[in-house]
């Protein structure tokens, strides 16, 4: 009994056919079909499936499709065998490969060729893999393997944003290197006021981009609607849990796709032409690096005049649109370093 209402339980579909079968009962055929889409013959077949098992409900849990008579593979068990010798001797051997080997062997006994998708369903089919060290591509057993079924799947952008709202946020990272030393600029613009923010690491990791969202989260005078980046390593990790746990959409590009970040890029050429070129010789300095790239900031969100903003600066224009009421005198003088 114990066993039954376990079985039971753990079925939803079985939960739902003994839900409708109380409704038909008390309402009749007509509101049953109307509320479920359910006849009277498909109810009946339920209630005789209880009956068959004394009223027990977890007569209800659906039966397997298994057929009872399985397909038997059509492949004579010599070509099976010279497939797995093939693959012992030569473990990085591939379908398409063992193909070439295989049609000699038919034509020599005068068998039938196969396809190299044959050749690999018959390796999986049988776990064929030999090799001893290195990944494994296409053991679906493998670890490996089934960690493709634990990623989450990404939110793809198509195109460069055409927004108009406030809050739809673009990020990227320039590496620069000078005299031998990486350094490592994360920058973020907003595509609507322009409203912009770079930081200065030595390394490219996602906890430091989460340490930068959460920077320019402070200091950003609009509301974070979204986050969009490319497909960095420094973009997953710490960052993209940061992102869910704050329930902000964080959008990806296509690979080799620098249009749909059009904005942050043209962003990333302003900071170098502007910036990066012009402080080269102090760039060794972190703290007078630091200081002025702050200085910086401020003048290019609060002085700069923009031509995509009728020559007026982000701060400027966010005050005209009466954004004014969402921004704090610490976003327009404080920049974290």
């Amino acid at each position: 009994m114990h066993y039954s209402l376990r079985k039971y339980e753990s079925s939803e579909v079985a939960q739902q056919r003994l839900k409708m079968i109380k409704f038909y009962r008390e309402y009749g055929e007509e509101a049953t079909k109307k509320a479920y889409g359910v006849d009277r013959k498909l109810i009946n077949r339920w209630q005789w499936r209880l009956r068959q098992q004394g009223g027990n409900p977890s007569g209800l849990v659906p039966e397997t499709t298994r057929p009872h008579k399985l397909r038997e593979s059509k492949v004579p068990s010599i070509v099976i065998e010279y497939i797995g010798e093939l693959r012992r001797k030569y473990p990085r051997l591939g379908k398409e490969k063992t193909k070439i080997f295989l049609d000699k062997y038919c034509e020599e006994l005068k068998l039938r060729k196969y396809s190299a998708s044959t050749i690999g369903k018959i390796i999986k089919k049988n776990n064929y893999f030999y090799q001893k060290s290195g990944r494994i591509y296409h053991n679906p057993d493998s670890k490996w393997a089934q960690r493709g079924y634990k990623l989450k799947k990404r939110l793809r952008i198509k195109r460069s944003p055409k927004v108009d709202y406030y809050g739809h946020i673009l990020c990227d990272t320039v590496e620069r290197i000078t005299d031998g030393i990486k350094d490592y600029f994360y920058n973020a613009i907003d595509v609507k006021s322009k409203f912009a923010l770079s930081l200065n690491y030595k390394r490219l990791t996602s906890r430091n981009m989460k340490d930068f969202f959460e920077k320019f989260k402070s200091v950003c005078p609009v509301e974070i609607k979204c986050w969009q980046t490319d497909n960095g390593s420094e973009n997953l990790g710490e960052f993209d849990e940061q992102l869910n746990k704050e329930k902000i959409p964080h959008l990806f590009s296509y690979p080799r796709c620098p249009k749909i970040n059009s904005f942050v890029e043209r962003y990333n050429r302003t900071m170098q032409e502007e910036f990066i070129d012009n402080n080269e010789d102090i760039i060794h300095d972190k703290k007078l690096f630091n200081k002025a790239l702050a200085d910086y900031l401020i003048y290019y969100n609060t002085k700069r005049p923009h031509l995509s903003l009728k020559l007026l600066s982000p701060v400027q224009y966010l005050i005209s649109n009466n954004k004014n009421s969402q921004m704090s005198h610490m976003s327009l003088t404080y920049i974290p370093c």
